[in-house]
């Protein structure tokens, strides 16, 4: 069963713009900034540019184009040999590094194909003997990787074998090339088309210049950051050498069937290529400060998938993908970043997660809610109708109870409407604002219990009550608007995630809901805190009237009760996890679906003016059916109001 989870939340009615999706198919949206209109009906961003959300074409109103940094992942342009990628605002260039130049005389170039940097100083050595060796390494390796029909026919340990003796012989070979060149600082080979492996160099001739220098390699599309005192390991003399290669194909060899650390159920595949890390001449392999390493994926990550960084382990087998020393730092549907306190090949693997929901706690959530909306109506019709309370404490629970209402109800009918997006994002943008709406008149109702505590032993108190009567509908409904207006401002792409209409997690949006709510909630308890206390003072005093006393001690009820209605038990949602995660997801979902059911139970049922109108409604409704009743059995009998009139009777005697 797919339920959804409580989110946390209330407000007023915002009516849903149903139509803009149709309207946009009519004619074509007002495009933002750095887009043009396509076919008249769609926008799109101009080349540079990509959207916020992602989607090539879009019609969201509010969408916004930002520049492509062309010069890091996941694009990482290469500009060739002793050149880098410098961004600009809409496009790139290339630029030849310090002490290099074009052959041309101009300042910078498009593409590798346009690289004509050479030194401005001859070099020692020829600068193509590096390069050339470095190129016979690749030209052999993918000899090899591309014969298929040998690696078809042998047999899982033979292919790791192999694999194992392969990547070994590729790092030695392209450690040895770099050193023979020490004057070619960096290096980089890769073919053009179709290439099967890219590899980048960097040599060190001399000790670092400073403590945290640090080297960045990147090959096709993943790149590494190791530091400068990580390569030049102890007084080694001579020219030392990194070298960073990524292999496109070989993840179709050694794949995730040599990953053993998984249960068979488990659905796992090799999301990024292969990629090698090694120094020299020492063969160190352990490291007194971590890698780090960027993996491009080669396919987009789902939210139901977990991921994982692995490194080739030789084995006896042959070799195997092992996650010892390797820990994942960061991931998102693109990339995922890796640190590792070895060098070796690398690769990120993906499982899908089977986290199915909760079915129980789906039911809680339903039945919950659904009592929620009939005991929120209810106290509703109640604080209209029953004059006897009518006061402002009526007003701010009919406010919260319409607000609940409205967020409970748009929860359950359109959290899981993730179709059309637009819809999808008016649906997000509308539950952020009822639950922020919500919290806020739970704020007030808190504020007015404080108040009236004091009230006890405040002698002139009218003041106040005048001024919460002119804030309260603005603070109440002003303060989550703004908030809510700034949020899909600054980032309206956000608004709607492919799973619910909620706020997306990513760049810290959700703490424009998480953060007043927070706030909002330690309010509350330290209003509760000096309710108790108040109380409690007046309660410990001998002189108090019987009638004050018993205001007191109802306050105190209420007090106790509005624990669970202001929000505080939404603190149970931070405390879901480690092994009590399970009971305080249930002591959470439970509670807080039924904030309905404790309004109604305590403003209502507890309330004496409340019941006493409930029995003079009832009774007129018992003595308004039993009229008709009554009216229906005297007709049958012929005893209507004719009958029953006076009738004079004549006497007639016999003859």
């Amino acid at each position: 069963m797919r339920g959804p989870s409580l989110l946390p939340g209330l407000c007023f009615l915002l009516s849903l713009p149903g139509a803009v999706a149709q309207k946009a198919k009519a004619s074509c949206p007002q495009c933002p900034d750095n887009a043009y209109c396509v076919n008249g009906t769609y926008c799109t961003c101009d080349s540079g540019y990509t959207s916020g959300s992602g989607q090539k074409f879009f019609t969201f109103p509010l969408e916004i184009c930002n520049d492509i940094n062309e010069c890091k992942p996941p694009y990482s342009v290469y500009c060739g040999l002793n050149a880098e990628c410098q961004n600009v605002e809409g496009s790139f260039h290339c630029l030849c590094v310090s002490g290099y130049r074009l052959l041309s005389g101009d300042i910078q170039f498009k593409n590798s194909n346009e690289n004509t940097c050479q030194a401005v100083t001859p070099s020692k050595t020829p600068p193509t003997k590096g390069r050339k060796e470095l190129q016979q390494v690749v030209e052999e390796f993918e000899s090899l990787v591309t014969n298929k029909t040998s690696w078809e026919k042998s047999e899982k340990r033979e292919v790791a074998s192999r694999a194992t003796s392969i990547l070994q012989t590729v790092e030695m070979s392209v450690l040895e090339a770099a050193l023979r060149a020490p004057d070619q600082r960096l290096q980089r080979v890769q073919k053009v088309h179709n290439s099967t492996v890219a590899v980048v160099t960097r040599v060190v001739t001399d000790n670092c210049s400073e403590e945290r220098e640090s080297f960045n390699l990147q090959a096709q599309m993943n790149s590494m950051n190791i530091q400068c005192s990580a390569v030049v390991q102890g007084n080694t003399q001579g020219p030392n050498a990194v070298a960073f290669i990524s292999y496109a194909s070989l993840g179709n060899i050694i794949n995730a069937t040599f990953f053993e650390e998984m249960n068979e159920r488990d659905r796992v595949y090799l999301n990024s290529q292969v990629v090698s890390a090694a120094i020299a001449p020492e063969r160190n392999i352990s490291l007194s400060q971590s890698v780090t390493l960027s993996f491009r994926h080669t396919k987009m990550k789902l939210n139901s998938e977990k991921a994982f960084c692995v490194y080739w382990e030789s084995s006896k087998n042959g070799g195997r993908w092992s996650m010892d020393g390797c820990f994942l730092i960061h991931v998102n549907e693109s990339h995922t970043i890796c640190n590792s306190t070895h060098l070796s090949s690398f690769a990120v693997l993906m499982a899908f997660t089977s986290q199915e929901e909760d079915a129980v706690l789906a039911v809680i959530t339903y039945v919950g809610l659904g009592l929620s909306l009939l005991c929120l109506l209810l106290a509703a019709v109640t604080f209209l109708l029953c004059k006897a309370i009518q006061n402002i404490s009526t007003s701010l629970n009919l406010q919260l109870s319409l607000c609940l209402f409205l967020a409970h109800l748009l929860f359950l009918v359109g959290i899981d409407r993730t179709e059309p997006q637009v819809l999808c994002a008016i649906i997000a943008g509308a539950l952020h604002y009822l639950y922020l709406a919500a919290f806020t008149w739970m704020l007030l109702v808190g504020l007015h219990l404080f108040l009236t505590a004091r009230n006890l032993t405040v002698v002139n108190y009218s003041g106040i009550n005048k001024l919460m009567r002119k804030l309260m509908f603005p603070v109440g409904y002003g303060v989550p608007a703004v908030i809510v207006a700034i949020s899909a401002a600054s980032r309206p792409h956000l608004y709607g995630t492919p799973e619910r209409c909620w706020l997306h997690l990513h760049h810290g949006f959700i703490w424009g809901f998480l953060g007043p709510i927070c706030a909002i909630i330690c309010i509350n308890l330290v209003f509760f805190f000096f309710v108790l206390w108040i109380l409690k003072r007046k309660i410990s005093s001998l002189n108090s009237e019987v009638s004050t006393i018993q205001n007191t001690k109802m306050l105190t009820l209420k007090a106790m009760a509005q624990l669970f209605i202001l929000g505080c038990t939404w603190s149970l949602g931070i405390l879901q996890a480690g092994p009590a995660a399970q009971v305080m997801a249930y002591l959470f979902t439970i509670i807080n679906s039924l904030q309905g059911v404790f309004i109604f139970l305590v403003y209502c049922l507890l309330s004496q003016p409340v019941r006493k109108q409930y029995q003079t409604w009832f009774r007129e409704i018992v003595k308004s059916k039993s009229e008709p009743e009554i009216y229906t059995l005297s007709s049958k009998l012929g005893l209507d109001s004719k009958v029953r009139e006076p009738v004079a009777f004549s006497t007639v005697s016999p003859p």
